[in-house]
């Protein structure tokens, strides 16, 4: 089971500019609306095919709108071996920036 973690943490993480690799996993018409500045959007349904755009060596925050997807997501990717946090909440939590 992944690790979760706090939004505020992320942002946290954001503003002390440390390196934070974000991976939303919501639909492209979700994150039109705002996503966390650098997160990358892959949607849930193509993580597996999109597997190669990610480094093994890096640890990821999955976010998705409300925490369901983001549990779903970090469950895959940690079978393909990564290394993932699932952000508590997702967006609907999120009081930092969006761009």
């Amino acid at each position: 089971m992944a690790k979760q973690i706090a939004p505020e943490e992320v942002a946290k993480r954001l503003q002390n500019s440390e390196e934070v690799f974000i991976i939303d996993v919501r639909e492209n018409g979700e994150v039109a609306s705002g996503k966390i500045p650098s997160a990358n959007n892959i949607p849930l349904g193509q993580l597996a095919l999109r597997k190669g755009e990610l480094d093994k060596d890096k640890a990821y925050v999955v976010v998705c709108q409300s925490g369901n997807r983001s549990k779903a997501a970090c469950g895959i990717l940690e079978a393909l071996g990564f290394k993932v946090e699932d952000m508590v909440g997702g967006m609907n939590n999120w009081n930092g920036n969006i761009e």
